[in-house]
């Protein structure tokens, strides 16, 4: 018997057809997330942040004007609040006059030295004359022991021809006698004698003058001397009697800081807006006393918005840094912000379940085995471009995609 097989050709069915294009679809699909995701990292665990500063005084005080209210946006230079400034007008007044003191001290200092120091040199010149009287009396010794030498001469002149006219005198009375010689001889010989006689008066005279014009100028050399000696001293004892300002200006410079320090503290009365910023955490009031270093409220630096993206470990090697990047707020969740990748993390807290903990002593490392790892996430810091002033929040949900073109 011959079986005959009439079986034809194969119809398959729409179901059939319906699952395998399904498979298909979703093979695609798939392949299109894995290219998007690889194109695109995307991740909706993200925070809006911005930078953020306390304001604190630098001076304390009451607070007499109170110009910003919470959640206001402030202008950089625009006057947040003032301290009393009547107490620091009243330190840089002082500090100002004991300035202006120290100047007027100075200024008397230096007339005073000024009259030292022309006394100084009135000594000075009195140790020129001293000296010149030295010179003088020093030189009136030597004319009057010349005088002395001349007149000294002059006397064994006179005594020599005193003698010679006494021998002449008694060689001629004997032979006068004996008519050898005349009267009138005789005579002259006795007259030149006499002269003579006088003329050795005159001589020992004019000796003593000169020993006693020479013990004079003896004297006047000595009280020239005295003079001098006492004129050096007086001018030795006015240069040191002469003041010096530099006590006196050596305080210029503590006076001057005074007067900055005070002038400083002065300004700090009015505190500013360093940037443009939105205050937040308000809690005083006008009258509230404020402490040097206590912070009164918050600034949030309004010109920089940043987003800071958690991304899978495995996703960070398709992040580089100046990448676009496209953020979407929860609360405006079809407006995209332009971004760009300002860095990325290097660092996260371990998880202890998975590396222990590390502490004194040895490692406590877990006695569990985890099957499934769950993939670390660093942050990606994203610098919103031209962010709006009035949209942006701390803390606000942010979906994050990045572009690898």
């Amino acid at each position: 018997m011959t079986i005959f097989d009439n079986a034809g050709p194969t119809h398959r069915s729409p179901e059939h057809w319906a699952s395998a294009g399904i498979i298909v679809a979703a093979l695609l699909l798939g392949v299109i997330v894995f290219w998007r995701a690889e194109r695109h990292p995307r991740t909706d665990d993200a925070e809006v942040f911005a930078n953020l500063i306390g304001i604190a005084p630098q001076v304390e005080g009451p607070i007499v004007e109170l110009k910003v209210h919470d959640n206001q946006f402030v202008r950089k230079g625009d006057l947040l609040f003032m301290i009393d400034p009547r107490p620091y007008r009243y330190a840089l007044e002082k500090a100002e006059s004991v300035q202006s003191s120290l100047e007027g001290q100075i200024s008397d200092e230096q007339r005073r030295i000024a009259a030292q120091v022309s006394e100084v040199s009135v000594a000075n010149a009195g140790i020129g004359t001293a000296q010149a009287d030295v010179s003088h009396w020093a030189a009136g010794i030597e004319q009057a022991e010349a005088d002395i030498s001349n007149a000294e001469r002059g006397v064994d002149k006179a005594k020599a021809e005193r003698q010679y006219a006494s021998n002449n005198r008694h060689r001629l009375e004997p032979l006068l006698e004996k008519q050898f010689v005349t009267v009138d001889q005789v005579d002259r010989a006795r007259s030149s004698e006499e002269a003579d006689a006088q003329s050795l008066k005159q001589a020992e005279t004019q000796l003593l003058v000169a020993k006693a014009a020479l013990k004079s100028a003896h004297a006047q050399y000595q009280r020239a001397e005295a003079s001098l000696e006492e004129s050096r001293a007086h001018h030795q004892q006015t240069q040191h009697a002469v003041l010096t300002l530099e006590p006196l200006v050596n305080q210029r410079g503590e006076r001057t800081a005074e007067v900055k320090n005070a002038s400083y503290n002065l300004n700090n009365c009015r505190i500013y807006a360093p940037f443009d910023a939105i205050v937040t955490n308000l809690t005083l009031a006008e009258g509230q006393y404020a402490h040097v270093g206590q912070q009164v409220f918050t600034l949030i630096d309004a010109r920089t918005w940043w987003t800071l993206a958690n991304f899978r470990e495995g996703q960070l090697r398709h992040i580089r840094p100046g990448m676009h990047a496209s953020v979407y707020l929860m609360s405006r969740p079809n407006e995209r912000f332009n971004g760009v990748v300002d860095s990325i993390g290097y660092g996260v807290t371990p998880d202890p379940d998975v590396v222990g903990r590390f502490g004194q002593g040895l490692p406590d490392v877990q006695r569990t085995l985890n099957w499934v790892h769950l993939a670390a996430r660093y942050p990606v810091r994203v610098r919103i471009e031209n962010p709006p002033v009035d949209i942006f929040r701390m803390g606000e949900t942010a979906v994050v995609t990045l572009d690898r073109r």
